[in-house]
C-alpha cells in the first residue's frame, strides 16, 4: 500500500487526532523537563533561577502536560509536599476523561 492508497483511507478525525497526538507529547516533554530542571537547581541553592510554582502548577499543566507533570513530580519527589500537586492530578484525570469521550464520540458515530 503506497502512501496515497494509506491518506485516502484515512478517517476526517485521523489528522486532527494526530496533530493532537504530536502536540501533547511536545508539552509533555516540555513540562518533565522544566520539572527536573526545577528539582535541579532547587538543590543547588540557586532561588533566583528557580522556576515559579505558578509556572509547574497551572500553566503547564493546563497547557496539556499535566499527567507528564505529576508523574515526574512523583517520581524525582518534586514538591509532593504541596497541596497544588493534586491540582495538577486533578488536571490530568479532566484532561483525560475529556479525551476518551470526544474519542468515544467520534468513534460511535456520534458526530
Amino acid at each position: 500500500m503506497d502512501i496515497a492508497q494509506m491518506l485516502a483511507n484515512l478517517t476526517p478525525w485521523a489528522i486532527p487526532y494526530a496533530i493532537l497526538g504530536g502536540y501533547l507529547a511536545i508539552i509533555s516533554l516540555i513540562s518533565m523537563i522544566v520539572c527536573i530542571y526545577d528539582k535541579g537547581i532547587s538543590k543547588k541553592g540557586k532561588v533566583e533561577l528557580r522556576v515559579p510554582e505558578k509556572t509547574l502548577f497551572y500553566v503547564l499543566p493546563l497547557l496539556g502536560g499535566s499527567l507528564a507533570m505529576f508523574a515526574t513530580m512523583t517520581l524525582i519527589r518534586h514538591k509532593t509536599q504541596h497541596w497544588q500537586r493534586w491540582l495538577t492530578f486533578g488536571i490530568a484525570v479532566l484532561q483525560l476523561a475529556a479525551l476518551i469521550g470526544i474519542t468515544a464520540v467520534i468513534v460511535l458515530g456520534v458526530i
